[in-house]
């Protein structure tokens, strides 16, 4: 199972582990991504996520079809943001679940790689004296 969005409602942890919960799995792992208050010496205001949600989803959906066939896992959710974020909230959500736990680690690290590497989701910073777009993708 895979189960895939981008949105801008606040994010549910709850949610996501309710939607890998599996009686045949025996471990899920998670990797939350958080808006941190400062980058490079300068203080965060907020963060913008714009994104190509159509385009988003597609390649999300390989990076998690590829993570199935490279880990064996079997079920991964991936929860993004978008819209206005501020200190604290969280931008993105990953969990994973199946029957061993090396499995579920590997399968969050190599996802939230490739989502930084592939997925067009762009990220402006907004300090108190200016802003910047970072993370930008081919």
């Amino acid at each position: 199972m895979i189960d895939i969005k981008i949105t801008e409602n606040i994010l549910d942890l709850t949610d996501c582990f309710r939607l890998v919960s599996d009686p045949t799995c025996g471990g899920m792992a998670s990797f939350i991504g958080t808006v941190r208050n400062h980058t490079k010496g300068k203080s965060v205001s907020r963060l913008e996520y714009e994104c190509y949600a159509s385009m988003a989803v597609k390649e999300i959906q390989k990076i998690a079809d590829k993570a199935i066939s490279l880990f064996s896992v079997k079920n991964i959710v991936v929860h993004h943001r978008t819209g206005i974020l501020f200190p604290g909230e969280a931008a993105v959500i990953i969990v994973v679940s199946d029957g061993h736990r090396n499995a579920v680690f590997d399968a969050c690290s190599f996802i939230i790689e490739n989502i930084k590497k592939t997925v067009p989701i762009w990220k402006k910073e907004i300090f108190q004296d200016g802003e910047e777009w970072v993370s930008a993708h081919p």
